[in-house]
């Protein structure tokens, strides 16, 4: 593996943020920048890296807080979202920033995507998944060219959990929709695909097929039928 993963954990939520880079290139990915921009950027100078792209995962307040402080730093990096989720970064009703009192816009998408669409940055080719259901639009990034497989999820499947679906009873919020969306999109991808989850500890396909209760209760009730 010539590829490193660091992670920024922040508060309040606990959110992941991402940077993957290779060993000998100058850029890196910047996935999710959350509440703690100062230390990603930190991160990343002390890394020698520059962002290629700043991705998102999805347009939940936690998940793009840091876009402008980045967006400022590195004007050049595209900002990259699902289009369902790209009105969510300057909507703080939508980004659910207002609910949680820490009202917050980010700057416009650079480009959105869809699923199936395939991009390459820093050298890493990688593969679009929407699956959404905990926002309108969630993407998931899929390094489908690595050994294993690495799966960046944002907060669609966690170890042991999935995405939240209860904020206030939002029609883009749907469990059903989620479940559906996990086992046609990440189910089918190999028992060792790494799963980089918004929040929570690294896991894997197999991990979650076999283990997760609400993998294992869906999988069961849907071949019940």
């Amino acid at each position: 593996m010539d590829y490193s993963i660091e992670t920024v954990e922040s508060a309040p939520f606990a959110q992941n943020a991402y940077v993957l880079h290779r060993r000998d290139w100058e850029e890196a990915l910047v996935v999710d920048p959350g509440f703690d921009a100062e230390a990603l950027l930190a991160l990343l100078e002390r890394l020698g890296k520059r962002p290629a792209a700043i991705l998102n995962t999805h347009g939940h307040v936690d998940h793009i807080a840091g876009d402008a402080a980045l967006k400022r730093a590195f004007p050049h990096a595209p900002l990259i979202i699902g289009r369902l989720d790209a009105p969510m970064l300057a909507d703080q009703t939508a980004n659910l920033s207002l609910q949680f009192g820490q009202p917050i816009v980010a700057p416009p998408a650079d480009r959105t995507v869809q699923d199936g669409d395939r991009l390459e940055f820093a050298g890493f080719p990688m593969l679009v998944r929407e699956v959404p259901g905990h926002s309108p639009g969630s993407v998931v990034y899929v390094l489908d060219q690595e050994d294993p497989r690495v799966v960046i999820g944002g907060d669609v499947l966690f170890a042991g959990s999935i995405g939240r679906v209860d904020f206030g009873g939002r029609p883009e919020h749907d469990f059903q929709v989620l479940m559906s969306g996990i086992v046609a999109k990440l189910l089918p991808l190999p028992d060792s695909a790494r799963v980089l989850p918004g929040h929570g500890p690294e896991t894997t396909i197999g991990r979650e097929r076999r283990y997760n209760p609400y993998v294992r209760e869906f999988l069961a009730r849907s071949t019940s039928l």
